[in-house]
Parts: C-alpha cells; structure tokens; sequence
C-alpha cells in the first residue's frame, strides 16, 4: 500500500531539499525517521527508489510549522538523510537550506510580505538560534526575479540575506567546544596533527592542507577518488568528535555523528581552476576552503561553513586567523571552493578581552521547485 504525502521541493543555495508540514509527521522520532527514509530512498546508492538525489546536497529535509507563541516567525528542523545507510541525522543545521525557509514560508501564508523586502525569522531547532533572512518582495510579492549570481548554482536570482544572530556554540554551546583556539590529534600512524575546533553556525574542525599533502586547491573528484585520504579525514573528524564529547570511539563517527563536526581543509590562496574549468585567481580570495560532507567531500562550501570560517579568522589563535594574517580582511571575508567564491560578513566586539561574535552574514538564491504529493510504501 502506497501512502501520500504532501510535499515540496526547494533549492536553497547550492543544496536541495524536501519541504514538509511538521504537522503530517508523527510525532515519534522513530516513526518520523522510517517515513523521511522511505521519502528520500534511503538507504540506496542512487536512492532511486525515492526522491533523493544520490548525493549528500540533495538528500536533505526541511521540516516547518509556524510559531505561535515566541516572537520569531517559523520553525525549522534540518534533517540530513544519508544516502547509503538508514540513518537520519539532526546535528547542526544546513545554511543553505535555510535560505529556501523563508520563501516557503511566504509562499505558505506563514508571515505576511512587505515591501519592498520582507523580513522573515526563522529559528532553527537544530541549533536553538534564529536566522534573519531578508527577502526582495516588491509591491509584497515574491516573483524570484533578480541578477544575483552564486558559484555552483547555474542562472541568476532573488538575493536573499542570511544574518545568523548570535551564533557562536549553535552546537555545543561553546565558541571554542574544547575550550582551546587550537589542538593536537595523533593520527594511528603516530603523526600529529593541529586542529583547530570552532562553533559558529556549526561546529567545523579545520586542518591545513599542506599538513596531509594537499595544496588546498584539489576539486572534490580529486578528494573522493583517494580512499586512503577519505579515511584519513574521517579519522581526524572522528578524533575531534572525541574531542568535543560527543562520541567515544573515533570509529562510531560515521554512523553516530555523520554530520558534525564538519572537516574543512584551509590553505593560503593560489590561483586554481574550479572543477566547471574557471580560473580563480589568488588576488582575489582571502582563504582557500575545501569541506567535507558525510565522508565525500562537498561540491562546493556549506553555508554554515562559510560563515564558520568567517568569524574563524576573528578569533586569535586559531588556524584559521593564522592563515589571514598577511591580508587586511576587515568585516568581509573572500572564501575561494571547488565551485567559485562566497562573500560573508562578520560583526563582532571584544568583551572583557575576548572576541564576541554578534552574527555572520551571506546572499543566496533560493527558488520553489515544485509541490505535489509524495507516495511511500507503508509498513
């Protein structure tokens, strides 16, 4: 027996994802994962059997209710469903996702529009913070016409604001989940490794790329066709989940805490080619970034990344802050990834001699895709 399901599609940013009413989902955990597995056809290699798209960018879940009591506007949690195992992971939040939430909830009926633009607030479960997002809606409506541009999404459209508000410790309640600006992991052949773990948005581990022999500009297909460095990254993000508590064995982190803490490669620019063949040239990027996401490495950033990194080279001590020394920076931040470039902005303060992060901001397009009805097989 076939069960129905309404549901929509969004891009937001260079992900994908299902939208759901929170409220045609059970209640219970268990129950809510089996239906999001079958939803996306999962697990599956090709997840051909549901609406999945095979890759970890497109195999997201974006579940919505309105809030009625607190003063943000919706609710939003981010499921992130593996392709290949049954598993359906809640840790941390997906940026790019998040900047679908507010035009599915305009399109929803779920805040009223203004012009010319159109504030919506979104908090996200995940992560117990609210995200402004600032949508073009002239004469209050939402057409998804504009001209901004992002790196990995073909075409252009509406500019969306994302200004995650106070977001240091979205995961583990801390700036700095190991209370250092820097660590050290010793790798099962010996080595060590520095590590530097930082909570903005999400919880991202960075490492340099010249520390496991990588420049910092290889494309994705380069990363994922070494097993021997994919093991070697999970173990360093398995380690630093050590690190951070939340698991005990190094070697549970694929399937216990898949998505969290993120691996993120950084290096000093160079001019290197995109994996789409355009040439991005050193002068005009501050940090080079290459992020893994559930064991492969991404086609290009995760927002929450970005934003992570942005408010990284703010904090004295860390790898990140090291690496941009030789550059004025200021408040913006030139990301250079697999697919281009990303801009994001930082405002901090100092208090009582220690870095505050009071947001971190960026643009992306987000469009509806469409909505229907969903059919899974029931039990």
């Amino acid at each position: 027996m076939l069960v129905d399901l309404p549901v929509s599609i969004y891009r937001g940013g260079t992900s994908k994802a299902v939208f759901i009413d929170e409220a045609v989902l059970p209640s219970d955990l268990g129950d809510r994962e089996k239906i999001l597995l079958k939803l996306m056809g999962s697990p599956d290699a090709r997840q051909i059997d549901g609406l999945g798209g095979a890759v970890s960018t497109t195999s997201k879940v974006a579940i919505i209710s309105k809030e009625t009591v607190n003063d943000w506007d919706v609710n939003y949690t981010f499921a992130q469903v593996a392709v290949d195992k049954a598993v359906v992971s809640y840790s941390g939040n997906c940026g790019n996702i998040s900047s679908a939430v507010g035009i599915y909830a305009i399109e929803n009926n779920l805040v009223k529009t203004s012009s010319p633009q159109t504030l919506v607030r979104v908090y996200n479960t995940n992560t117990k913070k609210v995200i402004n997002e600032y949508i073009p809606t002239p004469d209050g409506r939402l057409t998804y016409e504009g001209d901004f541009e992002i790196s990995g999404v073909p075409g252009k459209g509406l500019k969306i604001e994302l200004e995650f508000l106070e977001p240091a410790g979205a995961f583990s309640g801390q700036l700095f989940p190991t209370g250092q600006a820097k660590d050290v992991i010793t790798l099962s052949d010996g080595k060590d490794i520095d590590v530097s773990l930082v909570d903005v948005a999400n919880p991202l581990v960075y490492i340099r790329a010249e520390d496991i022999g990588l420049e910092g500009i290889e494309t994705p297909e380069m990363i994922d066709s070494k097993d021997s460095l994919l093991q070697l990254l999970e173990e360093i993000r398995g380690k630093a989940a050590v690190l951070m508590g939340i698991i005990k064995d190094p070697k549970d982190s694929a399937v216990l805490t898949p998505g969290v803490p993120k691996l993120t490669i950084i290096s000093k620019p160079k001019t290197y080619l995109t994996k789409e063949g355009k040439e991005i040239k050193k002068s005009d990027f501050d940090i080079a970034v290459r992020m893994m996401s559930m064991q492969k490495a991404h086609k290009s950033i995760a927002l929450t990344g970005a934003l992570c990194t942005g408010a990284a080279t703010h904090l004295k001590g860390t790898i990140p802050y090291e690496l941009v020394q030789d550059r004025e920076i200021g408040d913006k931040l030139e990301i250079a990834h697999s697919s281009g470039k990303i801009s994001v902005s930082v405002k901090s303060e100092i208090v009582e001699g220690k870095t505050v992060i009071r947001s971190v901001s960026s643009y992306r397009t987000a469009r509806k895709i469409m909505t229907g009805t969903a059919f899974i097989k029931g039990e």
